[in-house]
């Protein structure tokens, strides 16, 4: 790469002049030994872990394959650094570059406050159709944690990613458009007789929740795959289609369709565990069962070793995510990836902790987890595992960094930049 022919995609950009494309077949990357490989910063703490995070990166890779693969990076841009380098919070050259070379990794980024884009998140993930939020919930390396056994912590969250709550229409209570859409909707209530009497109130704020089959089987469809490939026997599917039956319920549905019309020789129900196989889950199959969510919320408290892959819907599985990373030690460490068919960006999923930014304080595991997430998304197993050993061996031997020395007896408190080089001494 770094042809004349690319550069002109960019305004602004230039891309190394050394390293491919990652391109993709059947929705799957196919990545070569020394990709392109886009990165932003991020907001606040972003200056302090993405450089840490990197040479971690780096070091794996290198440790790994010896040379024969290397990631060229790339700097995009969005967030406030972009605001203040081309007056626009996600400039069109950040899109195209994460288009053309099929992968990105990225530090937290802030919301605009006042107007704008409601949140550069989501509107990476719409824009580029990164339909499956993919949060491993994984504990092995003695992080300070609420539970009693994190360690039973070990399931992977897929949560749909661009419909639900998050691609809704609102309008404010008691405005002309407001009032008009509750008087269509009374009117459509008054003529269903299913309705019994049902109306909205006509001084309510109203929302439009969109959810459909397309998005949220492909969502399930690459759940399952990725039971399949990683040999995981257990798919639950997590909606409240108790209450509302069309979405929620359609959701629950709609993932049941493509399990047992695309892998019925792959999967068993759990109404067909008891009813066909005595409750004994066959050789070689998945099951697939689905939970309510306000008992998934608790299951994974009570039960997390029950639970291997959860599929959800936007809204439930921001929160669920959220809450089960609380159970390993927070979203401070907690990775993240946005995958789609063309496409996939890696990111660390907590906040921009302004108040730390600059001091090379901030805990640098969740980029540094995304990373090897990454790997695994492009097959290198190496270097990925290379990276959790060293977070282990570094938390273990407990030089960390501030928020886990003050939660455990006798830790080494470390700098991010120090916390990166304990990592890769432990590789």
């Amino acid at each position: 790469m770094g042809s004349n022919s690319t550069r002109l995609r960019f305004r602004d950009l230039k891309p190394p002049k050394e390293g491919s494309k990652i391109t993709f077949k059947d929705g799957y990357p196919v990545v070569p030994d020394q990709p392109v490989v886009p990165f932003i910063e991020g907001d606040g703490i972003g200056r302090d872990i993405w450089p840490a995070a990197q040479s971690v990166f780096d070091a794996a890779v290198e440790k790994a394959y010896g040379g024969r693969r290397r990631v060229h990076w790339l700097e995009i841009f969005a967030g406030e650094k972009a605001q203040a380098r081309y007056n626009s919070y996600l400039p069109d050259d950040t899109l195209e570059a994460i288009k053309t070379y099929g992968c990105a990794i990225k530090g937290p980024l802030s919301t605009p406050v006042g107007g704008g884009i409601r949140s550069l998140n989501v509107t990476l993930r719409q824009t580029l159709d990164l339909y499956s939020c993919v949060r491993p919930i994984h504990y092995s390396y003695g992080a300070p944690s609420p539970m009693q056994h994190p360690e039973d912590c070990n399931f992977v969250i897929f949560r749909e990613n661009t419909e639900d709550l998050y691609a809704g229409i609102e309008f404010a209570a008691e405005s002309p458009e407001a009032k008009k859409l509750i008087a269509f909707v009374n009117e459509l209530l008054a003529k269903d007789p299913s309705a019994r009497g049902k109306k909205v109130d006509e001084l309510a704020a109203v929302g439009i929740k969109p959810m459909s089959r397309f998005r949220s089987q492909r969502n399930m469809r690459r759940a399952l795959q990725y039971a399949v490939t990683h040999g995981i026997r257990d798919v639950c599917i997590v909606h409240k289609g108790n209450i509302m039956k069309f979405t929620e319920g359609g959701f629950r549905e709609w993932c049941y369709e493509v399990a047992l019309a695309e892998f019925r020789d792959k999967v068993v129900t759990e109404d067909e565990l008891y009813k066909q196989h005595g409750g004994v889950l066959p050789a070689g199959r998945v099951l697939v069962k689905d939970r309510i969510a306000d008992n998934a919320f608790q299951q994974i408290l009570l039960y997390p070793k029950k639970y291997y892959i959860l599929v959800c819907t936007n809204v439930i599985g921001d929160l669920l995510s959220d809450a089960a990373a609380a159970q390993i030690g927070g979203l401070g460490i907690a990775p993240g990836a946005n995958i789609g068919d063309a496409a996939a960006v890696f990111e660390a999923t907590h906040g921009t902790a302004p108040d730390i930014a600059g001091k090379d304080l901030a805990n640098p595991s969740a980029v540094i987890f995304s990373g090897a997430m990454m790997f695994e998304y492009f097959g290198w197993l190496e270097a990925r595992d290379l990276i959790h050993r060293g977070v282990e061996k570094a938390v273990r031997a407990r030089t960390v960094t501030a928020d886990f020395a003050s939660q455990l007896e006798g830790a080494t408190k470390l700098t991010t930049r120090e916390f990166a080089r304990a990592v890769i001494a432990h590789m």
